[in-house]
């Protein structure tokens, strides 16, 4: 016998409600194949409802095949429904298999543990973004340029923000380009994927080795081939570019990261020097967080020196303003910019009108510049305070702080404190999170592992997300691995 109650099924039709629970019976088996359901009459009769309501029903479960309808003899479940009951019931084990298997399985990457401080992703706090300006800005876009807006932006960026980019250059860096030079891309990864395709798979790219490794892994995944160069105390060696017959050379030469070096101005006109000997050899010149250097004068760019036009400028506002803004930009030597056009110019613009427009209003307004020099401020004071408390804390001999003075982050030395695995380990246990630099290199030959045995013992703190009421608890955690058990 069916019965269901009809006290709370909210605005949904009566013959919906009744055909969902003959359906959920016939699914779960209630109701088997063969099996005759009742007449209309006797249903309704049964359920207090109306025969039309009831031949609703039935006439959507006829439908969809859970029943069919013998003339003068009613309705019955269909064969059809075997099969739906036995995949239900596969389902139900396949889904019971899955919650063991992620019960089984460890945290994925975006379930991270959450550290009480973390030295190894820096980032932008929320409450140093300048939402009240951005916001106030985006309306005035809105109400002014909405035109604009809904026009499809050139390949290569709205004319306004390659325009407001091209003075911030000249202003802040001393590089002088005209718009026209600039691409903008939705990130970093999106521009190394124009150039692979702007210069050909066949190229031979090459990254400096240590170096951020998500660099060389998305020049592989584009189907190029990315060979890494070692580094000196001055950076990349021209003639190890020679000897492995490099072709593109991506290097950060302000700030590398991690090790931090500045390269020399001698070094760079080596590196200018091999890139004009062959015609077929440029230089990617990484500029990811030049406008953090806190002590001095920012360093000149590479591009600025170039007068062969061999170095491709890139820079990001994910450090400046926030990651999620996914906002990055490339600037072409001049005689790159036709080819790069007749070659890809068929591309969309992959960054909204909406955010372009904004962040150029931004730029223009002079509200990036006070924003650049607010969080210069910010991070200095971060900075003197880590180290400060590095440098008195009470195992500051067994520390040594190998700082240039440039971006958001240094490095240390940790004297017998035991192999960088368990150092690592043994601060992730007191929630500090924090990455070797010997981590950050790609080692494969015994000869390129010893060189990696040179930079044990050293870590990279990138303080530029840890709040500064927190670094006096996290330095003490920090002076437990020299504790004893």
């Amino acid at each position: 016998m069916l019965t269901y109650s009809f006290d709370h099924i909210g605005k949904m039709p009566l013959y919906e409600y009744l055909y969902r629970c003959i359906r959920k019976d016939i699914e779960a088996g209630r109701l088997q194949v063969g099996e005759k359901l009742p007449s209309k009459r006797a249903l309704a009769r049964q359920l207090g409802i109306s025969t039309i309501t009831v031949e609703g029903a039935y006439g959507q479960l006829t439908a969809e095949g859970y029943c069919r309808s013998l003339p003068k003899r009613g309705f019955y479940v269909t064969e059809a429904a075997r099969v739906i009951q036995r995949e239900a019931a596969q389902g139900a084990r396949a889904g019971e298999q899955a919650v063991l298997a992620r019960e089984a399985e460890p945290p994925q990457e975006d379930e991270a543990p959450a550290y009480f401080v973390d030295f190894a992703e820096g980032g932008v706090n929320a409450e140093n973004f300048p939402f009240t300006t951005w916001t106030k800005l985006l309306r005035q876009v809105v109400a002014e340029e909405a035109d604009a807006l809904i026009e499809r932006s050139p390949g290569f960026g709205a004319i306004p923000l390659r325009q407001a980019i091209a003075a911030h250059l000249a202003h802040f860096r001393g590089l002088v380009v005209r718009p026209e030079q600039i691409v903008i891309g939705a990130g970093t990864e999106y521009l190394y994927s124009l150039l692979v395709q702007f210069f050909g798979r066949d190229k031979r790219f090459c990254v400096e080795n240590p170096g951020y490794g998500r660099i060389r892994k998305i020049y592989e995944s584009c189907g190029a081939c990315c060979l890494r160069a070692d580094l000196d105390e001055a950076g990349v060696w021209p003639a190890e570019l020679c000897a492995e017959q490099a072709q593109i050379l991506h290097i950060s030469p302000s700030h590398h990261f991690p090790t931090g070096i500045i390269m020399p101005i001698s070094r760079r006109y080596e590196l200018l020097g091999w890139a004009a000997a062959a015609p077929d050899r440029y230089i990617i010149e990484d500029d990811y967080d030049s406008e953090f250097r806190l002590t001095g004068r920012p360093i000149p760019t590479l591009m600025g020196i170039d007068v062969e036009g061999r170095v491709i400028y890139m820079n990001t506002f994910s450090k400046s303003l926030t990651p999620t803004i996914r906002i990055s930009y490339l600037v072409l030597p001049e005689a790159l910019v036709g080819p790069f056009t007749r070659r890809l110019g068929f591309y969309s613009c992959t960054v909204s009108n909406f955010e372009q427009y904004t962040l150029a209003r931004f730029i223009e307004s002079g509200a990036f510049e006070k924003h650049i020099n607010r969080m210069r401020t910010l991070y200095r004071k971060r900075r003197e305070k880590l180290l400060s408390l590095l440098r008195r804390s009470r195992f500051a001999r067994n520390m040594e702080i190998v700082e240039h003075g440039s971006g958001l982050h240094f490095l240390v030395r940790f004297h017998r404190a035991g192999s960088d695995a368990s150092v690592v380990s043994r601060l992730a246990a007191q929630g500090i999170h924090m990455r070797s630099l010997s981590s950050y290199y790609a080692a494969s030959s015994p000869e390129e592992r010893e060189k990696a045995s040179d930079m044990q013992h050293l870590f990279v703190l990138d303080y530029s997300s840890v709040e500064e009421s927190r670094m006096p608890e996290a330095v003490r955690r920090i002076e437990r691995l020299w504790e004893r058990p």
